[in-house]
């Protein structure tokens, strides 16, 4: 898909069921390298970046494919050798096969990861908190080299609850000797996900979903099948879609227990919004309404994830907003493209944007420069008059398995290209 057309002005109506979740099931299939025999992931999202990570795994000699069930994963066949550097370049995510492939091969070779482009991203969190495992780091030729003769439990505190790190850390940990403490984790139900996964595998695991996580290393896990569960960031978008353009949508299987800061904005911006065993119904206002400030916060904070929609709603809600990003320090390069679109944006500086309300936002020929703000242009356009065309999708697909099919079933004029 290279770019989607929008004819905007339409109100969505119905209902939409969320994937399954990018950013769970990317480390669960780094996780997959660590059991014997096969695992099966039912509710895998069919996105670019999960078939980047098969793509990765591959190369590394894992059997991974397609059955009825989901996806399948056995890493008996493992070879440990360097990752292929194209894939591993064009997704972030594949940092997480660093602890993974530290714990089970003792060594990793992989160029710098790579990803969206919203800020400067720095892995010192993931390479401190691996170094007190017993694991050593050198550079040669731009690329990292990792290796540990012996991976060994360790008190670890991060200084940042980066998701990351926490992820590496604890996939590094279930075959170290020993225990490991993690203090100062990320607390993303992601987080929890992952663990669930090795839980199920055999590992020992306890304090998931808070700051402090201990992980009792060194037994032996097997492969298992686990659902992954829906994602949270695709069902906030739909959401945000709804409270701009206006309408009523059922959010289907939508995760609402891991969604509080975001329903509790789209009541801020004058939504009605009812969570339900079937997921989450969202009635939007007449026209948003401006929120004082939306700051982005490590869970059960607001998520950077989607700071772009709301602030894609907010360039046309009655008033002004304060968009405050703590997280990354990129993450308005969107704002020039909704500018395009009549957005009154003042950006001031890295961490915060003030969108002055307009009436409306009208079509324009913008261009997705990452995954969540190529997203929030998609949004804009089903907000505004006229006609949109959002180029450069392939940052989209990264992220939501089809997003101009989910917009048609809502009744939206999207087409793809």
């Amino acid at each position: 898909m290279d770019s989607i057309r929008i004819q905007g002005g339409v109100a969505l109506q119905g209902k939409v069921r969320i994937q399954g979740s990018k950013n769970a099931a990317l480390p669960i299939l780094a996780a997959a390298l660590l059991a014997e025999g096969q695992s099966v992931l039912e509710n895998c999202p069919r996105i670019a970046d999960v078939y980047a990570m098969i793509s990765l795994l591959k190369d590394l000699g894992c059997s991974v494919n397609w059955q009825g069930k989901g996806l399948c994963i056995d890493a008996s066949g493992l070879c440990c050798r360097e990752m292929g550097s194209e894939a591993v370049r064009g997704m972030r995510s594949s940092l997480c096969l660093l602890g993974a492939l530290v714990g089970r091969c003792g060594q990793v070779v992989m160029e710098h990861p790579g990803g969206c482009v919203i800020g400067q991203r720095p892995i010192d969190l993931h390479l401190e908190a691996l170094g007190q495992m017993g694991v050593v780091f050198s550079e040669e030729d731009g690329r990292l080299l990792a290796s540990a003769d012996r991976l060994r439990g360790a008190r670890i505190l991060l200084p940042f609850p980066s998701v990351g790190a926490t992820e590496n850390v604890i996939l590094a940990a279930v075959l170290a000797e020993g225990e490991t403490l993690l203090e100062g984790a990320a607390k993303e139900p992601e987080i929890g996900a992952l663990c669930r996964y090795l839980k199920a595998c055999g590992a020992q695991i306890t304090g998931e979903g808070t700051g402090q996580i201990c992980i009792r290393g060194g037994r032996s896990l097997k492969g298992t099948e686990f659902f992954v569960p829906a994602d949270r960031i695709v069902a906030g978008t739909y959401l945000f879609a709804c409270v701009g353009a206006g309408g009523s949508v059922l959010l289907e299987e939508a995760p609402w227990q891991e969604m509080e800061a975001v329903l509790r904005t789209a009541e801020d911006m004058g939504a009605k919004v009812w969570a339900s065993r079937e997921g989450v119904y969202v009635q939007a206002p007449a026209r948003p309404g401006a929120v004082e400030c939306i700051c982005t916060a490590p869970y059960p904070g607001f998520p950077t994830d989607l700071q772009s929609v709301a602030l894609a709603v907010a360039a046309a809600a009655d008033g002004d907003t304060l968009i405050r990003e703590t997280i990354f320090e990129d993450r308005f390069r969107v704002a020039e493209e909704l500018g395009r679109m009549g957005a009154r944006l003042e950006v001031q500086g890295p961490e915060s944007v003030l969108a002055r309300g307009v009436e409306h936002l009208k079509g324009a020929r913008v261009e997705a420069r990452e995954l969540r703000g190529g997203a929030a242009l998609a949004v804009a356009g089903l907000m505004a008059r006229g006609e949109t065309t959002v180029t450069q999708c392939k940052y989209i697909e990264r992220g939501y398995e089809n997003l101009c099919r989910d917009f048609r079933e809502l009744g939206a004029r999207v087409t793809s290209a």
